[in-house]
């Protein structure tokens, strides 16, 4: 079977959220002596037709979650196959989810799927205080910050850490994304961040662009 071939039936799998598929086309990948970055590429591509699906509303976010999972089974094979090919991360993210608010299911998705990605996340959890966001800032020194609130009554947090940032004079050395359902791009413009996701897919593609380019 053509390298093509595998790296069809590992996105296939992942489309399908198959969790059994993938791992099975990972395993005959690696056993087939397919390089493990074009592995990957199948996976990729796989999260990124889900994505599209997710945004036409054809699948849903328990879709995307899954989706997260699945890709996440594959990568537990490929994995211990890159160790030593001198695999750099993309950057690096601090994700919390700010002070008062216990959600996690957003902040959790976009970690994933910026892990599966090729980042080097640094989740903080959730009702995080916002002096140990800053902490995190200035010991991890990410390219990226990752805010949530899914309570209108937490949002405020957001603007407190940017201010907190200013004061300790990282701000300017860190991009700065907000997201959560009632988070609006006025709301992040009025605070002060970077850019507003929609939506997990949306944010970790902004991520991407900001990693991939110098200008943003």
């Amino acid at each position: 079977m053509s390298a093509e071939r595998y790296i069809d039936t590992l996105c296939a799998n992942l489309v399908d959220l198959n969790f059994e598929g993938v791992r099975k086309a990972a395993e005959d990948a690696m056993n087939a002596g397919i390089p493990p970055i074009k592995a990957i590429s199948g996976l990729t591509e796989g999260l990124k037709i889900v994505g599209e699906k997710f945004e036409k509303k054809e699948y849903f976010l328990s879709e995307l979650v899954v989706a997260a999972e699945v890709m996440k089974e594959g990568m537990s094979v490929i994995q211990p196959h890159i160790k030593g090919e001198g695999a750099k991360a993309r950057g690096k993210v601090v994700l919390a989810t700010v002070q008062g608010d216990n959600h996690d299911i957003g902040k959790s998705l976009v970690g994933t799927l910026l892990r599966v990605s090729g980042f080097d996340i640094v989740d903080l959890g959730v009702d995080v205080p916002n002096d140990k966001i800053v902490e995190a800032v200035k010991v991890e020194k990410p390219q990226i910050l990752g805010l949530s609130a899914l309570l209108t009554v937490t949002m405020p947090e957001m603007g407190e850490v940017i201010k907190q940032l200013k004061s300790a004079g990282l701000r300017d050395h860190v991009k700065i994304i907000v997201g959560g359902s009632p988070v609006t791009k006025e709301f992040a413009d009025k605070i002060g961040a970077d850019y507003r996701a929609s939506d997990a897919v949306d944010g970790v593609n902004k991520c991407i662009v900001w990693v991939g380019s110098k200008k943003a």
